[in-house]
């Protein structure tokens, strides 16, 4: 399967090339893009999309948020695959994917964990096992990561709030007032290089249950990404995300 990597210059770009390089699940990488092309990449880099490479099974973005609507239009206007590791999109961007997904096969999804998947969706059934209890969750990453809070943190929010209609996330409590009934606090800390930990705190008066997944390197995210490619070719248009691949 052929590759071209969107953000190839990046920390996460360089994973997804050098494990690409290693033949991972198959796949070859063909090209990249990066505006920021600093020679550094192994295959030809274009630094815009205007002039990227076409001839690809599907396409993986590690870029920035910003690079939606151009990502989305190259690869609908050449009917690509595209697989969007990038987080922190806003409203109108995440309208602009759904969009894009009636057109061609997309995958979209917070983390590329599988690890992570399986938190959300054990942190969603402990929310419904125990409706009275009060949920918190508590996020760790890297002092250069740009979006706070990270889009896991707000994928495992959005997954307790299909069993809990009336929860709303608070990010960053601050101020003079006692916690809301249906409240989901979400806390931010930004440190040193950490990879990512995400943890889900659930308790009553009485107990508490914490989920924890802790990341210890880039390269789990690079192999989910890959995996998600390997999954999305030959797939007819739609929306896929991780659990996708795990059936859930």
């Amino acid at each position: 399967m052929k590759i071209l990597l969107s953000g190839i210059c990046g920390h996460m770009g360089k994973e997804v090339e050098k494990l690409a390089n290693s033949g991972y699940r198959g796949a070859v990488l063909t090209a990249g893009v990066d505006f920021r092309n600093d020679g550094s990449a192994s295959v030809p880099c274009a630094e815009s999309f205007n002039t990227a490479c076409t001839d690809v099974d599907c396409i993986i973005d590690f870029s920035h948020h910003s690079c939606t609507d151009v990502l989305l239009e190259f690869a609908v206007k050449n009917n690509i695959p595209l697989v969007l590791a990038t987080t922190g999109q806003t409203d109108e961007e995440r309208a602009a994917i759904i969009e894009a997904s009636k057109k061609i096969p997309l995958f979209f999804a917070a983390n590329y964990s599988l690890g992570i998947a399986l938190l959300i969706e054990l942190a969603k059934q402990a929310a419904a096992a125990m409706p009275d209890a009060e949920i918190e969750i508590v996020e760790k990453h890297h002092d250069r990561k740009l979006d706070a809070p990270s889009g896991t943190a707000l994928a495992i929010a959005e997954a307790i709030k299909n069993v809990r209609p009336r929860a709303y996330t608070n990010c960053g409590r601050s101020g003079i007032g006692k916690r809301q009934e249906n409240e989901i606090g979400i806390h931010s800390v930004r440190m040193g290089n950490i990879v990512g930990e995400h943890e889900v705190i659930i308790g009553t008066q009485n107990q508490i249950i914490t989920l924890k997944h802790e990341a210890f390197s880039r390269a789990l995210f690079a192999e989910g990404a890959i995996a998600a490619a390997d999954f999305l070719i030959g797939k007819p248009a739609g929306l896929y995300d991780m659990k996708s691949i795990l059936n859930f």
